[in-house]
């Protein structure tokens, strides 16, 4: 174990001020002793070392103009992580959390996330301090036109395939492809995933990282004989991952009862109204909190980390990270919830996640769980390159398959290294073993 926690350190003391990717770091690393006991021809060939380093990190100045002609600068980031399995793949994510550190943690998380899905793509993240939220369209198209002015050199379908994260969606796709197919003067569809399905996006890719979730909890749940058939289902979060997530726990016959925002939390007894949800989210951007003003029956309470508190069977975090401490876990353990799958990235904290694996909670952790929705953008990347477009049904069930494929290899992972019930050890133990191979066999590169 010391040469893990000198690998460890070692990051801290090269990444400072970071702490997210430090606990990404920590939280991978310390459950691959494991893996380095039966392997020590990773130590030799550096492989720890080399994994936590990114292989390229680029910062650039993002100038554009408001509304009211006044020039504003945002700092943009793509941080390519780990190409040993596949060109970089992974969202950009515009909020004003991002730095580096951000970046550096979701991209880290992306190599072992991708790796389970399966298909051949490695890990990056990337994106920028700017605020999509409050302004106009014209302000959103300027901003997204001077990020992709710097972006475009560093990306292509071979290269780097970006794809949305908070802050980007379908607008912002297509304000960045437009400029990147302006200045490429080539249409290349393979450069970015979460297209339009007018210029070469795919069915379900907005509902894959929900319909993932469900689909690989349902799986996880009904080994041990439980269903989602008339379960009390809570999701944090209104964004499009809780969403479509709340989406698939109803058609197969789960009740969701409470969703939220970053300003609070709804109850619903009856079942959350998800049309209403995705009218005040998707269309009018509001708050969560004018559900209450169509739903008389519901109740709205101020603080998101309140939603915790609300009785379940099964509870999916869907917002963002460290969402779910272990006041939270504690309080889902005492009443009565079963399984915690993750939605979000990391949205669980590890003295949560303690909480949960001590009383034999089924925990699906974000790496495996919310993979649904890049193994979609690598649907999309194969049908772009063959020029063709699938049907919903294809897609969706390409999609299920992938999810339930994960699972099945997680759990043989957790099984082969004697940690049955620990799923978090087995996704990171079997999305490492596969990235780990390939750079063995490519060099000291």
């Amino acid at each position: 174990m010391s040469y893990i926690k000198d690998v460890i350190n070692q990051v801290i003391e090269r990444n400072p001020g970071e702490p997210e990717f430090h606990q990404a770091v920590t939280e991978v690393l310390e459950s691959l002793q494991v893996v380095i006991d039966r392997h020590p021809e990773y130590i030799k060939a550096g492989i720890l070392e080399r994994i936590v380093e990114p292989e390229r990190q680029i910062i650039f100045r993002v100038p554009w103009v408001d509304d009211q002609g006044r020039v504003r600068v945002n700092r943009g980031f793509r941080v390519q992580f780990n190409s040993a399995i596949g060109p970089y793949k992974g969202g950009i994510r515009f909020h004003p959390s991002v730095y580096l550190g951000i970046i550096k943690f979701l991209g880290f998380e992306q190599v072992f996330k991708n790796s389970l899905t399966g298909m051949p793509i490695g890990g990056g993240k990337g994106g920028s301090d700017f605020d999509p939220k409050g302004k106009s369209n014209d302000e959103v198209m300027r901003f997204c036109q001077s990020f992709m002015t710097e972006l475009y050199r560093h990306i292509g379908a071979d290269i780097d395939v970006p794809a949305g994260d908070i802050g980007v969606g379908a607008r912002e796709i297509g304000y960045m492809f437009g400029q990147y197919k302006r200045i490429r003067n080539s249409f290349e569809s393979g450069v970015l995933t979460g297209k339009g399905l007018v210029y070469g996006g795919s069915l379900v890719r907005k509902e894959a990282t929900g319909y993932g979730l469900v689909y690989i909890t349902d799986q996880m749940i009904k080994v041990k004989g439980k269903s989602l058939d008339g379960a009390r289902v809570v999701v944090s979060g209104s964004g499009n991952v809780a969403i479509y997530c709340a989406e698939k726990v109803f058609a197969m016959g789960g009740k969701v009862v409470a969703m939220s925002d970053s300003n609070g939390y709804i109850y619903d007894p009856d079942g959350i109204k998800l049309d209403t949800i995705k009218q005040l989210k998707e269309v009018e951007r509001k708050r969560i909190k004018e559900y209450k003003e169509i739903h008389s029956k519901a109740e709205y309470h101020e603080g998101a980390v309140g939603i915790w508190e609300v009785p379940c069977d099964i509870a999916f975090p869907c917002a963002t990270q460290n969402e779910l401490d272990a006041k939270a876990a504690k309080t889902l353990v005492a009443n009565g919830c079963f399984a915690v799958a993750e939605g979000a990235n990391m949205p669980s904290t590890p003295e949560a996640i303690d909480v949960f694996l001590s009383n034999n909670i089924l925990f699906a952790p974000g790496k495996a769980a919310n993979a649904g929705g890049v193994a979609a953008s690598a649907l999309e990347m194969m049908q772009n390159s063959m020029r063709y477009s699938w049907s919903f049904e294809e897609v969706d069930s390409r999609l299920k398959s992938t999810m339930i494929n994960i699972y099945k290899n997680i759990s043989a992972a957790a099984r082969e290294y004697g940690h049955e019930n620990n799923l978090i050890l087995g996704a990171n133990v079997a999305g490492f073993i596969k990235v780990a191979e390939a750079m063995m066999v490519q060099g000291i590169v």
